[in-house]
């Protein structure tokens, strides 16, 4: 087995791993476990909604009726995880655009430096300046 598929392998397996860690600390630090696991169930929905391919929506619409803690973390999970999805969103976005505004200057620095070259030549006898430089370093 290569490295790579490994890697992506474990890439994969990541947002699952924090989503039971997640779980789990928010029973430690004190949240129900009915809000805890409607917040997850809310944040791989508003992860969803705002862009994520890795995602699915995710909500027990029964327990959401009948649950006011799973309702009340779904609602807080889907919020803050649609705005920092739409927020990796943005960046990635910004990265690619700054990067393509890059490589567009680098190819017109290059153009540029080419057309003054050329311009700076016209006119000069190329075999001349050979011949003289020949001259010269013999």
């Amino acid at each position: 087995m290569s490295f790579k598929p490994l890697f992506l392998t474990s890439l994969a397996t990541l947002p699952l791993l924090a989503c039971v860690d997640q779980t789990e600390t928010m029973v430690r630090q004190g949240y129900p476990l009915a809000y805890a696991e409607g917040f997850q169930d809310g944040c791989h929905s508003g992860k969803k909604a705002g862009g994520s391919m890795f995602d699915q929506f995710r909500k027990d619409i029964q327990r959401f009726d009948t649950d006011h803690k799973y309702a009340q973390g779904w609602s807080d999970g889907f919020r803050q995880c649609e705005s920092e999805q739409e927020a990796l969103e943005r960046q990635t976005r910004m990265y690619t655009e700054q990067q393509r505004l890059y490589e567009q200057q680098k190819h017109d620095r290059r153009e540029e430096k080419h057309y003054l070259q050329t311009e700076v030549l016209k006119g000069v006898d190329g075999k001349a300046l050979e011949r003289d430089l020949k001259k010269k370093y013999r």
